[in-house]
């Protein structure tokens, strides 16, 4: 207790206390002496509080400019918005159209219901029904670096990252099985898709993927999933599971939706004309 009594009753050093009497004895402390140095300090105080109005000023004076172009960089993106909806729904018309006048060439050939099978096939068309929903995904231990996202970790390795050559034998082995559409991650597959790589991120149509990969595939539900899963490609996804902790899951589903891909275009192919025509 005294100890603590002495601390209470001495919170300052006796040192410190010694120096400050000195210090004000000889006249060093407190307000300045001489009339030069108190013009000094006074001049740097109106220096000082020159400097805080007019700065004060001046953001005063920018506020409402940058606020304008606060309002202008708003209405802009609103323009370009409205600009993009209306060329959105301008391509929604023209697609219908050129459905529409697929279907009606199919019908004037004689190829009746062959539209919709091209459609379907091309990924041209929306489509739905039962089918297959397989989820692949990293390993956990592949996620632990780059805040929990595989994609920010550098390079692709053997141990428990999907790579864009797993993802290619998943969807070959799936067409191969007899399905009849397929997507990833909403991604819609025609035969002109591509799977690539592109440093750490899986691309699907140039698009980048993010893991858990999610592929839908339309067919006949039972059949397809023994299939695929029974096939070379369907043992490769197992001993991946098996080897290097891939994660997998695959279930029949009673309807599932697929999305149309969002441009078909034909680079090569040409319209066959009637013997004896030109």
């Amino acid at each position: 207790m005294s100890l603590l009594t002495n601390v209470m009753d001495h919170s300052l050093d006796d040192g410190y206390a010694e120096a400050a009497s000195r210090k004000r004895a000889a006249g060093d402390g407190g307000m300045p002496k001489t009339l030069r140095a108190r013009l000094g300090l006074a001049g740097g105080l109106v220096l000082a509080a020159l400097v805080v109005t007019v700065g004060a000023a001046q953001a005063r004076v920018a506020a409402p400019v940058v606020a304008k172009e606060r309002e202008e960089l708003i209405d802009r993106i609103d323009r370009e918005t409205e600009t993009a909806d209306k060329l959105e729904g301008s391509v929604d018309k023209l697609r219908a159209e050129v459905n529409a006048r697929q279907q009606e060439a199919l019908r004037t050939s004689g190829g009746s219901g062959r539209a919709d099978l091209v459609g379907v096939l091309a990924g041209a068309v929306a489509v739905h029904g039962p089918g297959v929903k397989l989820v692949v995904s990293d390993a956990k231990e592949a996620s632990s670096g780059g805040n929990g996202n595989p994609r920010e970790t550098s390079g692709f390795s053997d141990t428990g990252r999907v790579r864009d050559r797993d993802m290619q034998r998943v969807v070959n082995g799936l067409w191969a099985s007899g399905a009849e559409a397929i997507s990833i991650n909403g991604q819609r597959l025609t035969a002109l898709s591509a799977i690539r790589a592109a440093g750490d991120a899986i691309l699907v149509d140039n698009k980048p993927l993010v893991p858990p990969y999610t592929v839908l595939a339309v067919g006949n539900g039972s059949e397809l999933s023994s299939t695929f899963q029974d096939s070379a490609d369907g043992l490769y996804l197992h001993a991946l599971q098996e080897t290097y902790g891939i994660r997998t899951a695959i279930s029949v589903e009673s309807d599932l939706r697929l999305p149309a891909a969002p441009s078909v275009i034909v680079r090569t192919a040409q319209p066959k004309t009637e013997k004896g025509t030109s």
